[in-house]
């Protein structure tokens, strides 16, 4: 009979040993996780910061959209933050336009507030993009 219970706990904890340790699956998880395990996410928050002013100057100078520079540079953040920072990007992107869709509807947001009525682009994303 001990024998048994013996055999059984074994049994159970055999197949309950992963269950603590599994990680969390989807990209809001891997962006909680990469914000709070990472001592580097203000560096990574930064270097997106940074990667959107140089897209803003590209389109202002006229530059090559997709140049292997600017290439170069979104594989460097990806391959630093993983998949948190396409999440990031995006996350990005959404605010801008929410940003927009405001300022068409004449709806006041904490960047009118703070830039008043000489928001350029860059000033826009350092507002929004706060690591």
């Amino acid at each position: 009979m001990v024998e048994t219970l013996i055999f059984a706990l074994l049994i159970f904890l055999f197949l309950n040993r992963n269950k603590g340790r599994r990680k969390p699956r989807g990209l809001d998880a891997e962006l909680k996780e990469l914000i709070e395990n990472s001592n580097d996410a203000t560096g990574i928050g930064l270097e997106i910061k940074g990667f959107l002013l140089d897209l803003i100057n590209d389109e202002k100078n006229d530059a090559e959209k997709f140049s292997d520079a600017r290439l170069a540079q979104a594989q460097r953040i990806i391959d630093r933050a993983g998949p948190g920072a396409m999440y990031w990007m995006t996350e990005i992107a959404t605010q801008f336009a929410f940003l927009a869709a405001a300022q068409i509807n004449g709806i006041p947001t904490n960047v009118n507030a703070e830039l008043a009525d000489s928001a350029t682009p860059e000033d826009i994303v350092r507002i929004i993009v706060r690591p």
